[in-house]
């Protein structure tokens, strides 16, 4: 049987994720899922493409606070609600939002670590911000993620890259929300829907891969691999696709454990 055998949030964009037992589905994914953003003084998003040095900051949530530490910084604590209005004008690829500011303190750390002004921004309930429009419906809605709220990959398809790879990489390379366990490598490719404790989720396309995955999430070191390795047998149409990204339909708590439940395929377009 297929089982959920990890939960991942990653409330700031590129920043550490915080490992769960259990999750709340919202309308953005998990909750605190890319709340929080890094912005540049122009209000562009960054991300560990360019800033590799945000995998080295660890998150932590409290009972009304958000907890940044990284080595050689001292803890910072963010409110999970800030009461500044939402009137920061941000940008994350093609999209343009109106998010609120983390404050002064936040930003000031942040420019510290990364030696450059910039600024942490969170989205307020209600954003409007909708996944890929040819891939979602009109009701679909995604936080700070790159395009879609959740993303899954399986234990069998790390363990079939890792024995091609000379030193095996953990799965935080990838940073998948949901990791799932007793499926055959890339299994995932074919699913379409599928089903975890109360909520549906649908498979909107395939993840593709970009430098991310070669930086080492403890250190914020970067290398060739695994991109490189992953080329040689999961490249379509010029890109390395390695994991599935999810739309979900439906609110609701999922826990490691979980059955998964796939209840439709369709045949992978791999080579």
């Amino acid at each position: 049987m297929i089982r959920v055998s990890a939960l991942t949030c990653y409330p700031v964009k590129s920043c550490r994720g915080i490992d769960l037992e259990s999750a709340e589905v919202s309308e953005r994914g998990l909750r605190h899922d890319r709340e929080w953003m890094v912005v540049d003084a122009e209000g562009r998003f960054l991300s560990q493409r360019t800033r590799p040095e945000l995998a080295r900051v660890r998150v932590a949530l409290a009972s009304d606070r958000l907890l940044l530490s990284a080595p050689g910084m001292d803890e910072l604590a963010v409110h999970l609600a800030p009461a500044g209005s939402a009137d920061r004008t941000v940008t994350i690829w093609r999209d343009t939002v109106i998010a609120e500011s983390a404050g002064g303190d936040a930003a000031r750390w942040f420019s510290y670590l990364l030696g450059t002004r910039c600024e942490l921004v969170r989205m307020p309930a209600g954003s409007p911000r909708r996944p890929d429009p040819d891939r979602s419906r009109p009701d679909d809605r995604v936080g700070f993620a790159d395009a879609f709220p959740f993303l899954l990959l399986s234990e069998a398809s790390l363990a079939e890259l890792n024995r091609r790879l000379e030193r095996p990489v953990p799965m935080d390379r990838f940073r998948p929300n949901i990791v799932v366990a007793g499926c055959a490598p890339h299994a995932e490719d074919s699913w379409r829907t599928l089903r975890i404790g109360p909520v549906l989720f649908r498979v909107a396309k395939p993840c593709a891969r970009c430098v991310i995955t070669t930086t080492d999430q403890e250190t914020g070191a970067r290398g060739p691999e695994p991109l490189r390795t992953l080329a040689t047998y999961r490249t379509v149409d010029g890109q390395v696709l390695f994991g599935q990204n999810l739309l979900h339909e439906g609110r609701g708590t999922i826990r490691v454990g979980d059955p998964c439940e796939v209840s439709s395929h369709s045949e992978p377009a791999y080579p």
